[in-house]
């Protein structure tokens, strides 16, 4: 058999690898502590189980759901997006179930992109933004996030015979993985740019509930003529601990959700109705888990932080977002200094190459760490020496 280029061409997906080396080390009797992916520990509301319990001994769940999802289920994220941030949306036309938001942001370049289309990119991102854009045909054009730019993509750095060929844009905010946030007035930067240049903008913002100090993260949506050019894809995994029931959205606007629904109508059955259920009662019901939740997540970022620091490693505490983007220390590039803490203290982290060539320099810790696991893996972290800490000069 002959296996398609698409596929051979492609990388193995990051957390893949990272998980197999962590792998081979307990395999031999090693534990490790890994900070490396953003997976909630803490469980998932206790009343949002209670409905998937409930609705799961119902036969008419049992079935095929809609591809589309429930109307309530519609109307339920609608009715979050004007209670959080203001924005009314059409819950018939403006708003796509999701069976997790990784599952649209990769079929959404199959919608806009054509062979040798290009599709703008961020450095470093979150991966499948360029991996959906080479499986549809096209080419992903990096735009580096620099700490010297605040991690924002410099658009107008683009040049116009790229423009000419571009279909869309990818941004991140609360960003993965350098925990940056923006206010509205870089949404309407992008908005005005997309306008200009006729370009679909992909907002992806599953972290706008994960904040700290009292920090509120907006949403694209609420940028003047956001939805005129955009969409923005959110999750329920991350705001409700629900990564492991797999469900999310995509709101804005109406013809790329037209598309989308089109292109999923073909590809999958939808979301399990029962949990839709559990998306409506997460939804719908109490919110005083979500800051219980960023209680602990920014307890453990002030912990991390602060034996980063003791050990060397510049750090600045984000303000949103589970993940610390941490600065190497001196002698190091990311790969070395992922290896040398897997190597003296069994502790993993995310070398921030594998987010883009710009992650060079850094690395991408998760808060999603039991406290157990946490108080350990610090502890590590604080006996770890710089091996190739350079000579001062005289």
């Amino acid at each position: 058999m002959k296996i398609a280029r698409r596929i051979e061409e492609l990388k193995p997906y990051l957390f893949v690898e990272i998980n197999k080396k962590i792998a081979e080390k307990r395999a031999r009797g090693e534990e490790v502590i890994s900070f490396a992916i953003g997976d909630p520990d803490i469980p998932t509301p206790p009343h949002v189980i209670k409905k998937l319990c409930e609705t799961a001994l119902d036969p008419v769940n049992h079935r095929y759901p809609e591809s589309e999802g429930l109307p309530e289920l519609h109307v339920a994220i609608a009715d979050w997006y004007k209670r959080r941030f203001d924005v009314t949306l059409d819950p018939a036309t403006e708003v796509l179930p999701l069976i997790g938001s990784k599952e649209g942001i990769g079929h959404i370049a199959f919608c806009f992109i054509d062979p040798n289309d290009i599709a703008l990119v961020p450095d470093p991102a979150y991966p499948v933004y360029a991996i959906g854009t080479q499986l549809a045909g096209g080419r992903p054009y990096y735009l580096p996030l620099t700490a010297e730019n605040n991690f924002l993509p410099d658009l107008n750095s683009v040049k116009e015979f790229i423009l000419k060929s571009t279909k869309v844009l990818w941004i991140n905010y609360p960003n993965n993985p350098t925990g940056a946030v923006v206010g509205l007035d870089f949404f309407d930067q992008v908005v005005e740019f997309a306008k200009k240049n006729n370009i679909l903008v992909c907002h992806d913002g599953p972290y706008s509930e994960v904040a700290f100090d009292g920090y509120q993260p907006v949403s694209f949506m609420q940028a003047g003529g956001a939805r005129d050019v955009g969409i923005e894809f959110h999750s329920l995994s991350k705001t409700y601990n629900m990564t492991g029931w797999r469900i999310g959205m995509a709101v804005g606007n109406a013809e790329a959700i037209k598309a989308l629904r089109t292109l999923k109508s073909n590809l999958d059955s939808g979301i399990p109705q029962a949990i839709q259920y559990m998306g409506i009662a997460a939804l719908n019901g109490s919110q005083d888990a979500v800051a219980e939740h960023n209680a602990i997540y920014q307890r453990r970022r002030d912990l991390i932080c602060e034996v980063l620091e003791k050990i060397g490693v510049k750090v600045t505490p984000p303000k949103a977002s589970l993940y610390i983007w941490a600065k190497v220390p001196d002698g190091y590039n990311s790969i070395e200094f992922t290896a040398d803490l897997l190597d003296q203290a069994n502790v993993a982290v995310t070398p921030g190459t594998g987010y883009g060539a710009s992650g060079e320099g850094y690395v991408r810790l998760s808060l999603t760490i039991p406290d157990v696991s946490l108080v350990k893996g610090l502890s590590r972290l604080s006996g770890w020496r710089n091996t190739r800490r350079l000579t001062p000069k005289k």
